[in-house]
């Protein structure tokens, strides 16, 4: 038996290979989960699909833009018609706007907070009702180290992170009574798409950022989806409204 079998679980942005989404997708496929994965990028999020059903798994595509509330019913009502059910909701889809704080418009800023904040409280709203229906459920949402701490660049990227980690909290708390459980997720330096475009393409850059890390090294995506199915799965069963850093050590130094 896999450790979320038979569960029922939408990942937003999974589409990016590499990407947190994409892993999760197949990590949580691989231990018994069946998937919908959705992105705006629906050819990405279909291939990532089709990879779980090649391995054997159940899982369908949608595109998916997560800043437009109807988007959200219509996905949430397509996982019910095809899957009867859902038990996991993965936040994962998210953009980074990084400019010094002068540079960024309030375009920018709006862009961001939409994307990565306003689509997780969406979420967490249309996932309730279908949760509680079935019993429970887990919320996963991705926040980062940056909505813990502060580094230049990063204004709007940290706020919006930040709000995840406490915009978690409280959802955990509204609603907890119906067993439904809420955590947030803090990567580090993952080697994924996005990093790579934040680091100019460049593993070495990356790589080299991370030497004085405790552990010495960027994470791989597969360090964040192993948090998530731990997460997703009963195993964790009395955690909720807490945050999990998986950073190497680098909030610790």
């Amino acid at each position: 038996m896999g450790r979320v079998q038979g569960k029922i679980a939408i990942v937003t942005g999974a589409a990016s290979d590499p990407g947190l989404g994409h892993e999760t997708a197949l990590t949580l496929a691989r231990e018994g989960a069946k998937l919908v994965v959705t992105d705006v990028d629906f050819a990405g999020a279909e291939a990532c699909a089709a990879k779980i059903r090649a391995a054997g798994g159940e899982a369908i595509a949608l595109h998916h833009d997560v800043t437009d509330e109807e988007a959200w019913k219509t996905v949430i009502a397509k996982t019910l018609e095809t899957f009867g059910r859902l038990d996991v909701l993965v936040n994962n889809a998210g953009i980074a706007v990084l400019k010094p704080l002068e540079e960024l418009s309030l375009a920018d800023w709006n862009r961001q907070i939409s994307v990565n904040l306003t689509s997780v409280f969406l979420g967490c709203k249309y996932a309730a009702a279908p949760m509680r229906a079935a019993g429970g459920g887990s919320i996963v949402n991705l926040s980062s180290v940056l909505g813990l701490i502060g580094l230049p660049g990063c204004t709007a990227y940290g706020a919006s992170k930040g709000g995840v980690r406490l915009m978690t909290k409280s959802v955990a708390v509204d609603l907890g009574k119906s067993n439904i459980r809420c955590n947030s997720v803090h990567p580090g330096v993952i080697w994924t798409n996005m990093q790579a475009g934040a680091r100019g393409g460049s593993r070495e850059i990356a790589d080299a950022s991370a030497v004085n890390m405790p552990l010495g090294r960027v994470g791989e995506a597969h360090d964040i989806a192993n948090c998530v199915l731990f997460l997703a799965s009963d195993e964790s069963g009395y955690v909720t409204g807490t945050e999990f850093t998986v950073d190497g050590g680098m909030t610790a130094m």
